[in-house]
């Protein structure tokens, strides 16, 4: 094995989620610390809500590269928590609309400031420059592989 191959393939891991894991095991670890009882998979639901409250099932899927199964039981859990509520579609009750719930709102301003802070432990000595490098990578082996 060449030596180049060696490092694409420490390149490989990193891209698969080392980076990515770290960074939601320090954002759950900071959750717990400060109170918040939600789950990194159950926050990511909550984000893009926040963002587009009255997503379908299915959008929530697409928006959090999640499968259907993965989308119901976390909808579910936040269900339980009182944090969403399932409304069947005008158009077509078939389709579940997901609608923040006012508990949800009362965490958004928290977990979005306990977001903010561990991305900004994850790149204490990282440049502006790096990032938009790191970004600009990123996404073409996305686009190469969507």
């Amino acid at each position: 094995m060449s030596n180049n191959e060696f490092k694409r393939g420490e390149l490989y891991s990193f891209i698969t989620g080392k980076a990515s894991t770290a960074i939601a095991r320090r954002l759950q670890k900071n959750f717990k610390q400060n109170g918040v009882d939600i789950t990194i998979e159950q926050w990511s639901v909550l984000y893009h809500l926040w963002k587009q409250d009255g997503l379908s099932q299915q959008q929530l899927c697409d928006a959090t590269f999640r499968d259907k199964p993965s989308i119901t039981r976390l909808v579910d859990n936040l269900e339980k928590l009182k944090l969403v509520k399932r409304v069947a579609s005008k158009n077509d009750r078939r389709i579940n609309m997901i609608y923040l719930a006012p508990g949800a709102q009362s965490l958004q301003e928290q977990t979005m400031d306990l977001a903010n802070q561990t991305l900004n432990e994850a790149l204490v000595g990282v440049t502006n420059g790096q990032i938009e490098i790191a970004k600009e990578v990123l996404q073409v082996v996305y686009d190469n592989l969507k």
